[in-house]
């Protein structure tokens, strides 16, 4: 649990960059801004023909009672808007870490020299930024559709659901963002995930901090260079925790 915490707390350090560099932090704000705009005005369309939609993909329960036919399709709704949030945090995260990878690079860098690591030159790349969005798009379509499964689960669907999307969307935040620090060191994805990995806990304990905000109206655009900076301090601190444990085991 203590893990947990610390991870929650290395976003609340991200966010203590607003006091630090507010120009910079400044920036930030333009990409997510962008595409929140985008992904809010799906997700409104989304509630106003969410009714429409559950009925076109339940007609089997048109011959139903009035009550179970009406508590079936409430629970499809339910999981339908679950796994569209769920999809709205990882393609809103991937997307707009492409269009503002020039912003965010400049974050994440000074996140960097502040720690004492400015000499770091590898780049990251906007081609590698796609990719990698590609793939986290891919991976958030795949839990979304299990959270959606889950959801349709009689009286306990919703809440098994929402605790499933919240875990594992909040592991694929924290991987995704902390990709530049690492990469930048020359770390591929299987490296890069298996130090994550670990630290599970204080990994998961950012994830789920920046997911949570994420869900608060117009909280993913606030949060967002804030969870590039707390996930290059999240990076640093498993880094520094592997260095220790090499050191240790090499004095032993």
């Amino acid at each position: 649990m203590r893990e947990f915490v610390r991870g929650a707390g290395l976003l609340l350090q991200g966010f203590a960059y607003w006091r630090r560099r507010p120009g910079l932090m400044a920036l930030g704000l333009v990409p997510a801004a962008i595409v929140g705009v985008l992904f809010l005005a799906g997700l409104i369309a989304l509630g106003t023909f969410l009714p429409a939609i559950t009925e076109a993909m339940t007609p089997f329960a048109d011959g139903w009672p009035g009550v179970w036919a009406t508590v079936f399709r409430v629970a499809v709704g339910t999981a339908l808007v679950g796994a569209a949030l769920v999809l709205v945090a990882v393609s809103f995260t991937a997307l707009t870490l492409v269009v503002g990878e020039p912003f965010y690079e400049r974050i994440w860098r000074a996140v960097e020299a502040d720690m004492g690591s400015s000499d770091i030159e590898a780049p990251y790349g906007f081609w590698r930024a796609v990719g990698d969005a590609l793939g986290l798009v891919a991976r958030g379509l795949a839990i979304a559709a299990a959270a959606a499964l889950i959801g349709v689960i009689p009286v306990a669907g919703a809440a098994l659901s929402t605790v499933f999307a919240v875990l594992f969307t909040g592991w694929l935040l924290a991987d995704e963002l902390s990709s530049r620090a690492l990469t930048a060191r020359g770390m591929d994805r299987s490296v890069r995930r298996r130090l994550l990995r670990r630290h599970r806990a204080r990994v998961l304990g950012f994830g789920v901090a920046t997911q949570l905000c994420f869900l608060v109206p117009l909280g993913a655009v606030a949060t967002m260079p804030a969870a590039v900076a707390g996930s290059t301090r999240l990076a640093r601190s498993v880094l520094d925790d592997a260095t220790a444990a090499a050191g240790t085991r090499a004095l032993g």
